[in-house]
């Protein structure tokens, strides 16, 4: 069995994966920069941000992958196809490649969307192994802090770059370096360290939410308008890399407990511990049997794909994921074209107030999920997901209001809670279907992504063009007001599909 530190390493490894890994979610700090560099019609651009949606239609490869190469591969094979996707397009708008036509944009972004699902498969697997008695809270916090990858590239962005005509630039530069950098740095950490079951890990876990509610704190308070304009840009970026470097006290702190173990101590311990073991499992009793968490929703069936896909349950949690979290990353991809027709020009306050209110949606669950552990109460995951989305269709509706307020407030929901649905999403899978099949069965889930992109998007980009002038620009509240009510009644129908797989899901348990 391997010491904590290196199951403590895992997880900070997967954090700062985790942290880069959200490319697509920058899309909307620079789309209309490339917009004007590529002269695309808004049509071509929200495209593009299918583009990167659908690149999670093959996100099954990958799952594929994970049972048969060794995981380390897996997270250089995802870099490397960030590294052609993104990279291709940083070298064809700074004039280095001259033959990419926009079909060719159109599939590098596909390829780059593609990557994402590789790393986020290898850090799904590696937490589910490495904490298998709290792998509900490991995966919602870790996955909290891709919420907060378009923060981080803004903050860098903002601290490097100072020309707008340069900003698409420095955006796809470091969308296709970043994740193989810091792949190539963890690699070695991010894989099975076979711990076994994983006790006494309550200590370790305050410490990294003190932490990680530290860091979104950092993220909120200097993406507020005042703040920022006061804050250095080299400075911000400074302060969010140290606290993306604070969850490293953890594993040192294991490691000096380690150390300072003298061998007597580890003698005693071996005595004890191990001869007790023996004499329950001679008594019938089973060690495991101690780390079962009393509150805790067991997984009920080991589900197949092809079973998966015929089970009414897939279909209802398939279509509650397209009206909430699939419809809520729709807006934050086209958030910078429904700033500019509203007139706003804080496109990257924006999206870096989207970023940081998603990293506290992601978090909360597995906060509740923490805190609740030792109860016999747990809340109903889709009934959470149906209690999220009625906010956010108030926050579509609110969207109708011309005031710039209005635009920030619900930009601030519908971010909290699509990163909140994306964050009980994970268990949900793992609840509705096993975790042998999950790297698998995950991915065919979040296939709704892309498919949701094109419907919702390409109608939204349709709409604009009847409400712009003969360029194509559309300007004034006209442009998306159709949309956002569409979006709100889609999203309350969401809610009731989530009430009805709510009420299937206490049947089936209550019959088990």
């Amino acid at each position: 069995m391997a010491s904590k530190t290196l199951q403590w390493l895992s997880l900070v490894g997967i954090i700062w994966l985790q942290s880069v890994n959200g490319t697509n979610s920058n899309f909307p700090a620079y789309s209309s920069q490339l917009k004007q560099l590529l002269s695309m019609s808004q049509v071509q651009l929200n495209n593009l941000a299918f583009a990167s949606d659908a690149g999670k239609l093959f996100g099954f490869f990958s799952g594929i992958a994970a049972l048969y190469l060794p995981l380390w591969l897996v997270l250089l094979i995802g870099s490397t196809l960030g590294l052609a996707g993104y990279g291709l397009q940083y070298l064809f708008i700074t004039n280095q490649i001259s033959s990419l036509s926009y079909a060719h944009i159109f599939l590098l972004t596909v390829l780059a969307g593609n990557s994402i699902c590789w790393i986020n498969t290898v850090c799904y697997v590696v937490t589910i192994q490495n904490f298998p008695s709290d792998r509900q809270v490991a995966v919602g916090l870790t996955t909290s802090y891709q919420g907060l990858s378009a923060k981080i590239y803004t903050v860098l962005v903002d601290a490097f770059t100072f020309s707008p005509v340069k900003r698409a630039k420095a955006y796809l530069l470091l969308n296709s370096l970043s994740p193989l950098l810091v792949s190539v740095v963890v690699a070695p950490f991010v894989r099975d360290v076979n711990v076994g079951t994983s006790t006494n890990m309550k200590v370790g876990f305050v410490v990294m939410f003190v932490i990680t509610i530290a860091t979104g704190v950092y993220a909120v308070v200097s993406s507020l308008g005042s703040v920022s304009s006061r804050l250095p840009p080299l400075c911000n970026a400074i302060g969010i890399l140290v606290f993306l470097l604070a969850p490293l006290a953890i594993p040192m702190a294991e490691k000096m407990k380690e150390k300072f173990l003298n061998g007597e101590m580890k003698v005693y311990i071996e005595e004890n511990v191990i001869g007790d073991h023996v004499e329950r499992i001679e008594s019938g009793i089973k060690v495991e049997d101690d780390h079962t968490r009393e509150g805790e929703v067991g997984v009920k069936e080991e589900i197949g794909v092809m079973l998966m896909l015929k089970r009414v349950n897939f279909w209802l949690y398939f279509f509650v994921y397209l009206s909430g979290a699939t419809l809520g990353l729709v807006y934050l991809n086209n958030l910078g074209q429904i700033a500019e027709s509203r007139g706003c020009s804080g496109t990257s306050s924006l999206v870096s107030l989207s970023s940081s209110f998603g990293f506290f949606g992601r978090l909360v669950p597995s906060l509740l999920d923490f805190f609740l552990s030792k109860s016999r109460y747990m809340i109903s995951r889709p009934a959470c997901i149906g209690a999220l989305m009625a906010p956010m269709a108030g926050a579509f509706f609110l969207l109708l209001n011309t005031a710039n307020t209005s635009l920030y407030i619900s930009t601030a929901v519908i971010g909290v809670c699509t990163g909140a649905i994306t964050s009980i999403s994970v268990s949900t899978t793992t609840e509705l279907f096993g975790t042998k099949n999950f790297s698998v069965n995950h991915n065919v889930v979040v296939a709704n992504i892309p498919i949701g992109s094109f419907l919702f998007g390409y109608s939204a980009a349709l709409l604009y063009r009847r409400e712009g002038n003969e360029d194509g620009k559309c300007l004034g509240m006209e442009c998306y007001r159709n949309t956002f009510i569409v979006w709100g009644s889609l999203c309350l129908f969401g809610t009731f599909l989530a009430l009805v797989l709510h009420a299937r899901m206490r049947k089936f348990h209550s019959h088990t």
